[in-house]
């Protein structure tokens, strides 16, 4: 059985810091069981981050919000949702399913702050208001946004016993790199204005599915497993998860020139980037 004081070691043991901005990516299970129950694992990051330190994770929507519009509905379906769905509140609504337990118990925990957008996160620490400070509409996860904020505050992201498939910073870097040919999509948002529920226009670049028709369809994984092995990050262990940490704005350099490279077809098969190039990484 593992403690939140056991968790809290693992994780400064993995590199972890007092003062560090950290996204997590978790899996619950991956961990095993743990006294107290899953809300002592958001709690031991906590404690190892301190008080000067946050916890950001992803949270999304729940079902439906970001689907009206697309084109991928059934009529009756679509106008449906247009008629009962309630305007999306930030504050209340539960995290996407697929992003995990762990990222609602700490979305509901007391003090936990999130921005006012379908493109959710979540943070527990004194980053909060820096990170959720403004908000674009459009293209939620690239320049002004609270992932682009994060990499310049030095965010660290933890793997957590999780996909490396599952990592939404990449989002950031799909957005920034400048490519022709990037997938668009739009869909519409309910939304509270002047105390009604309004349906408002939303674009970004498809983070459903990769979004250039070059890179594959598991580009995050190649993207991660590659930068692990280039700055010879084997990771550890929290509790029983195997786990990695990883800056952010080296990631971000990184991903950037593979998602180029996928695309222009000159790009090295990112499995095989040798592992004696080492580089700033955790």
């Amino acid at each position: 059985m593992h403690t939140r004081d056991s968790l809290a070691r693992d994780a400064r043991a993995l590199g972890i810091r007092q003062g560090d901005l950290v996204m997590v990516h978790a899996s619950v299970r991956a961990v095993g069981p743990v006294v107290g129950g899953p809300d002592q694992i958001h709690l031991a990051l906590k404690d190892a981050v301190g008080d000067d330190g946050s916890l950001v994770m992803y949270a999304g929507c729940p079902d439906h919000y970001d689907e009206v519009g697309r084109g991928e509905l059934p009529a009756d379906v679509e106008a449906a949702l247009v008629e009962h769905l309630p305007a999306f509140d930030a504050q209340t609504a539960r995290a996407q399913r697929d992003n995990g337990a762990l990222v609602e118990l700490l979305r509901t925990w007391p003090g936990t702050a999130a921005n006012d957008h379908v493109a959710r996160f979540v943070c527990r620490g004194p980053h909060a208001r820096a990170l959720f400070e403004t908000q674009p509409w459009d293209y939620a996860y690239g320049p002004g946004s609270p992932l682009a904020r994060f990499a310049g505050l030095g965010g660290r992201i933890l793997l957590l016993g999780s996909d490396h498939d599952q990592v939404t910073f990449l989002h950031h870097a799909e957005h920034l790199v400048d490519l022709p040919g990037k997938r668009v999509v739009r869909f519409q948002v309910p939304v509270l204005e002047q105390g009604q529920c309004a349906w408002r226009w939303m674009e970004e670049f498809d983070t459903a599915e990769p979004c250039h028709p070059r890179w594959p369809s598991d580009v995050f994984r190649q993207v991660i497993d590659a930068f692990l092995a280039r700055t010879g990050n084997s990771g550890g262990r929290i509790g029983a998860a195997e786990s990695h940490l990883l800056d952010a704005q080296p990631l971000l350099a990184f991903a950037l020139e593979v998602l180029q490279g996928l695309a222009s077809g000159r790009a090295r098969q990112t499995r095989s980037v040798s592992t004696n190039d080492r580089s700033a990484g955790a």
